[in-house]
C-alpha cells in the first residue's frame, strides 16, 4: 500500500518518485524520473516530465505541464492552466529532445504564480515571488516581487503570507506581524528579536 494517493484516471510510470501524503488527481500523468515531495497537490489533467523535482508542499492547479528543466521548490503554488516553456528555440522540424536542450527554470521556495501566466524558460522566480494572473515572466523575478504584464515587470512587493506590502520610506510592516525592509529594488524581511 502506497502513502500517497493517485486517481484511477492518473498514469504514474516506473522510476518516478512520489513523496509521503501526495494527491494526484484525475487525468494526471507523472513519467519516470520525475521526483515529488510529500504533501503536494497535482490537479486534474498535470503533467511533469522526467528530470523534473518538485519539492514539499507543493500545490499544482489544473492543466499545467512542468516539462523538463523546471524545478519547483517547497512551498510553490502554481495556478489553473499556467504555462512553463523549456526551449528557448522551439522548431518542428529541428526537434530539441535531449537535457541539454532544455534551458533550466527555477521557481523557489514559496513562490505564486497566478492563473494562465507564462514563464519563458530560463527564468528564477525567487523566494516568496508573486506572479499575477496573465503576466509572461521573461526575465528572472527578485524575492517578494509582485509582477504583472506583458511583458511582466514590478509592480509592487508581497509579504510571505501573499497580501500586498506598503513601504513607508524603506519599511512595511504587514497585518499578519511581519515586517520587511527595502533597499532600492531589494526587499528582504526583519527578523525579529
Amino acid at each position: 500500500m502506497s502513502d500517497f494517493f493517485v486517481h484511477e484516471s492518473a498514469y504514474v510510470d516506473d522510476g518516478a518518485v512520489v513523496g509521503r501524503g501526495t494527491k494526484i488527481w484525475h487525468f494526471c500523468h507523472v513519467m519516470g524520473g520525475a521526483v515529488i515531495g510529500e504533501n503536494c497537490s497535482l490537479g486534474q489533467n498535470v503533467f511533469v516530465a522526467r528530470r523534473c523535482t518538485i519539492g514539499n508542499n507543493v500545490k499544482i492547479q489544473n492543466n499545467v505541464s512542468i516539462y523538463e528543466g523546471v524545478t519547483l521548490e517547497d512551498d510553490v503554488f502554481c495556478g489553473p492552466s499556467m504555462v512553463f516553456t523549456n526551449v528557448r528555440t522551439p522548431r518542428a522540424a529541428f526537434p530539441r529532445n535531449t537535457a541539454a536542450d532544455y534551458a533550466e527554470t527555477r521557481v523557489r521556495r514559496g513562490a505564486s504564480i497566478g492563473a494562465n501566466a507564462t514563464i519563458v524558460c530560463g527564468v528564477t522566480i525567487e523566494e516568496w515571488a508573486f506572479v499575477a494572473a496573465g503576466a509572461v515572466v521573461t526575465k528572472d523575478v527578485p524575492a517578494y516581487a509582485l509582477v504583472a504584464g506583458v511583458p511582466a515587470r514590478v509592480v509592487g512587493a508581497v509579504c510571505q503570507c501573499g497580501l500586498t506590502l506598503r513601504f513607508h520610506g524603506d519599511a512595511a510592516a504587514c497585518s499578519c506581524g511581519r515586517a520587511y525592509r527595502r533597499e532600492g529594488e531589494r526587499v528582504t524581511p526583519i527578523e525579529s528579536a
